[in-house]
């Protein structure tokens, strides 16, 4: 029951907020449906179709509300007239697209730009990722109670802005997709590199991001960034099994066993990559598919001496010049450090270390650390590995950046 609901809820959810236009309340019936189910089922087994009846149970109590409530809004008066020939929803919408369509406006509607980074992700992860409040409390290492009023006010902001419950055409797409996409990718690079605790990577969480990615390319199989993402995702959680030793320590990338690395999703990145590409169709290419260019290059690279280093850093220039950021020109300067050496890369960084963005970003000192240490400044090294340890939250990375301290050579 409980797998059933987690697949099955973000297409029970979208396609009553399709009726309601209140994702709190499309929810809520949601769980209503999921009560009937656990009422019925174990006494009339489980449907042939279990997604098609939670639909179509949830469908029926909208309706019922939608009835109960008409003579409170015009709005809903007009919503009910529409329903009364409505008497029994079928099991399943005559064009599958429909859902698809409700799918797609419930991931505008979860990221829209009105609602905090932090309530995107929370409210994505619960309507989309069928995670419960725990459980996503859990993931972020935040208090229970702090991930529950981020939902509730997001979904009472959704509500009292009025944010319809559409996908935006026209010049407002291209910005709220943009949104869409950043919330795949924070909940990912959380997973990936958890920014607090005691675990460095969290798989489930990158499953869950790189699922959301995947469905969100397959609703919007012509967008190239949405297939960008999907590859850069792909490039990233292949390397997943190689970057923590059996204890959980991290392993640094020169270091890893790439025998370890999931060819198939390194396989999967590369078609994605291709089909972004493709549907760019000679237009510049993407903040995200510059990135998978760039994961594709390590990918390609069967030891770390093969990597196109030189590559990478063309690929850093570009995304730096298309989009410019203190964290882009920070990977590029590793990149410049492997091509042009430690020195010019030293001076890339250095000129980084008066950004006001980057003035608690731990891996800047490391960064920093890490080239003093190539080139002979053992003690500056020593210095700034600490300094990095102390900006971590995460406690594994903290110790590995303590160790490289007590032996920075």
């Amino acid at each position: 029951m409980e797998t059933v609901f987690r697949l099955e809820s973000p297409r029970v959810i979208a396609a009553v907020a399709r009726l309601v236009r209140d994702v709190g309340v499309a929810e809520e019936l949601a769980q209503d449906a999921l009560v009937a189910a656990l009422e019925q089922w174990p006494r009339d087994g489980v449907p042939d179709r279990p997604g098609a009846w939670l639909t179509t149970t949830a469908r029926r109590r909208a309706v019922d509300l939608i009835r109960r409530r008409e003579t409170h809004s015009r709005k809903l008066q007009e919503i009910g007239r529409d329903l009364e020939t409505t008497t029994a929803p079928p099991d399943e919408p005559a064009d599958p697209d429909d859902i698809d369509d409700d799918l797609l406006r419930l991931v505008f509607t979860a990221c829209h730009p009105v609602l905090s980074a932090e309530a995107r992700v929370a409210l994505t992860l619960r309507l989309l990722g069928g995670l419960s409040t725990p459980e996503i409390a859990r993931a972020f290492l935040l208090p229970e109670p702090t991930v529950a009023q981020r939902i509730v006010r997001a979904k009472k902001t959704l509500a009292t802005r009025n944010v319809p419950f559409e996908v935006p055409y026209g010049p407002d797409r291209e910005a709220r997709l943009g949104s869409v996409l950043e919330v795949i990718y924070l909940i990912f690079n959380e997973g990936y590199a958890a920014t607090a605790g005691d675990d460095w990577l969290r798989p489930a969480l990158c499953e869950d991001a790189l699922r959301l990615g995947r469905q969100l390319a397959a609703l919007m199989p012509k967008e190239p960034e949405a297939h960008g993402l999907v590859s850069l995702l792909e490039f990233q959680a292949s390397r997943t099994a190689a970057r923590t030793a059996p204890d959980g320590t991290p392993v640094l990338l020169k270091d890893q066993d790439r025998r370890r690395w999931n060819r198939m999703l390194i396989a999967r990145g590369i078609t994605s990559l291709d089909r972004a590409r493709s549907l760019a169709a000679g237009a510049a290419p993407g903040t995200y598919a510059l990135q998978a260019a760039i994961a594709a290059c390590h990918a390609h690279a069967y030891t770390y001496d093969d990597t196109d280093w030189a590559g990478i850093a063309t690929l850093y220039g570009l995304l730096s010049a298309r989009f410019p950021s203190p964290v882009v020109e920070l990977n590029r300067a590793v990149a410049v450090s492997m091509t042009e050496g430690p020195a010019a890369a030293l001076a890339i960084v250095d000129a980084l270390t008066a950004e006001p963005a980057l003035r608690e970003y731990h891996l800047l000192p490391s960064v920093r650390a890490d080239l003093l240490s190539r080139l002979g400044r053992t003690a500056e090294a020593r210095a700034e590995f600490e300094r990095a340890a102390a900006l971590t939250a995460s406690e594994r990375e903290r110790r590995l950046l303590l160790h490289r301290a007590a032996a920075p050579d």
